[in-house]
C-alpha cells in the first residue's frame, strides 16, 4: 500500500469556516489542500482559523491563481470533479492513492465547462430529499475524501 496523499481541491471557497473545516479535515488525513482563484476572504480570516483550531501548523496548503495552473503542476494527475448533476455516485469511482478530488465554490460549483471536458471523472454525492440542493462544502469533502480512503485501504 502506498502512502502517497489524496489532494483536496477547493476552486475559488467562498465561506472561511469551511475552508477551515476542510483545512482540519486535511490535517487529520494527511491530505494536501489546494485553493484555486479568487478565495471569497482573507487567510488571516478569523473564522478560517478557528475553524482549523490550532492544526494550521500540520496542514500542507497550497496556492494556485487558476484550475489550469495546478493541473499543469500535476500533468499526471488523476482528477475526480464533484458535481450535482453529475451521472455517476462518489462510491462508484475507482479513487488511487494521490488522487485530485475537486469541489467548487459553495454557491455555483464546478464551471459547466470544466465538467463537460471530463464526464467519466465527475461524481457526485447522492442526496434523497428533492428538497435539499446540496450538501455543506466541508460535509462533501469529509464524505468523499472518506471514500477514498476507505476504497484505498488507508481506513484499515
Amino acid at each position: 500500500m502506498t502512502n502517497k496523499p489524496f489532494h483536496i481541491v477547493l476552486v475559488e471557497p467562498e465561506i472561511p469556516p469551511n475552508t477551515g473545516n476542510i483545512a482540519r479535515l486535511c490535517g487529520a488525513t494527511g491530505t494536501i489542500l489546494h485553493l484555486v482563484g479568487k478565495l471569497g476572504f482573507s487567510l488571516d480570516d478569523r473564522y478560517l482559523k478557528r475553524a482549523g483550531l490550532d492544526y494550521w501548523e500540520v496542514i500542507d496548503v497550497r496556492r494556485w491563481e487558476s484550475l489550469q495552473q495546478l493541473e499543469e503542476a500535476f500533468p499526471d494527475g488523476r482528477w475526480w470533479y464533484t458535481s450535482k448533476k453529475a451521472e455517476r455516485s462518489h462510491v462508484g469511482a475507482d479513487f488511487q492513492p494521490g488522487d485530485f478530488i475537486v469541489f467548487g465554490k459553495e454557491t455555483a460549483g464546478l464551471p459547466a465547462d470544466l465538467l463537460a471536458r471530463n464526464p467519466a471523472h465527475c461524481i457526485r454525492i447522492p442526496i434523497f430529499s428533492p428538497r435539499v440542493r446540496s450538501l455543506n462544502l466541508s460535509t462533501a469533502a469529509g464524505i468523499v475524501l472518506y471514500e477514498a480512503l476507505r476504497q484505498t485501504g488507508r481506513l484499515d
